[in-house]
């Protein structure tokens, strides 16, 4: 994969755009918790894909490539929307009926391939891993659960500390970077080990864990609407669940990672 080294120097021209999920720094966090939570056959097995680098160097590979023409049928794998107020049924059906190019099939059909990973390329190896690394990052950002109306918001303007940006926005990146921790630092403080209480979190299959999600958007999306003016309160009142998504995020995607390499 010589061309990967082009993607990073682009970074900072991606960051800005919207349609990520996590920004650069929540989908390392997530990345750097899974990796805490590796078993010893999953982290040979990732290692002889990706060698000695860190899962969260790899995470943000798939928003990296978004400017490449060539990965431009991805774009949609980052997200999947349904209409607001669906019972559990309800949102296992939109998901039951929903196309293959969305977050919740694409993930599927990447965790079938890894599972067979011996008939893979190690470059296609590769490929895989760094989509399921940031998919299941994606499925815990709430906004990522959104709704098509306002592009998982999007269109939805709002200030944050006197700066215009948008709700989606605020999600991805903003509500982290006022934390004003690194992606290590954050890791750690939210990756305080009690065995039972991440055996709780991590309970469920990636419907359950979508439809958690999806239910975290509706509390943000009744909270705020176009022109909203965003202060130190909006982050108090939002801190848990940004947090717990986070840890929800990395908990996950360990179990995964253990259950596809381990």
């Amino acid at each position: 994969m010589k061309s990967i080294p082009f993607y990073f120097a682009i970074l900072f021209i991606l960051i800005s755009t919207p349609a990520f999920g996590w920004g650069t720094t929540g989908h390392r966090i997530v990345a750097e918790i899974a990796e805490n939570h590796l078993n010893c056959k999953a982290k040979r097995q990732i290692h002889k894909i990706i060698g000695e680098q860190k899962l969260a160097y790899w995470a943000n590979w798939p928003d990296f490539i978004k400017s490449d023409p060539n990965w431009k049928m991805a774009d949609s794998w980052h997200y999947i929307n349904f209409p607001g107020g669906m019972n559990r049924n309800q949102f296992d059906l939109e998901l039951k009926n929903s196309s293959d190019e969305n977050l919740y099939k694409r993930t599927l059909i990447l965790l079938d391939e890894l599972k067979n990973h011996q008939n893979l390329s190690l470059e296609k190896k590769q490929e895989n891993l760094y989509f399921l690394l940031h998919l299941i990052g994606d499925a815990h950002q709430p906004l990522h659960i959104g709704r098509e109306e306002d592009l998982g918001g999007n269109k939805i303007e709002i200030e944050w500390f006197r700066n215009q940006t948008n709700l989606h926005s605020l999600w991805d990146t903003k509500l982290i970077d006022h934390q004003q921790y690194s992606y290590t630092e954050y890791a750690e403080v939210l990756d305080v080990y009690d065995k039972k209480f991440n055996e709780n979190l991590i309970e469920g299959d990636l419907g359950d864990w979508l439809f958690d999600s999806y239910q975290k958007s509706q509390i943000i999306y009744s909270d705020v609407k176009s022109g909203d003016k965003l202060w130190y309160n909006y982050n108090y009142e939002n801190l848990s669940i940004l947090e717990n998504q986070l840890l929800k995020g990395g908990l996950r995607l360990a179990k995964v990672l253990n259950e596809v390499f381990g």
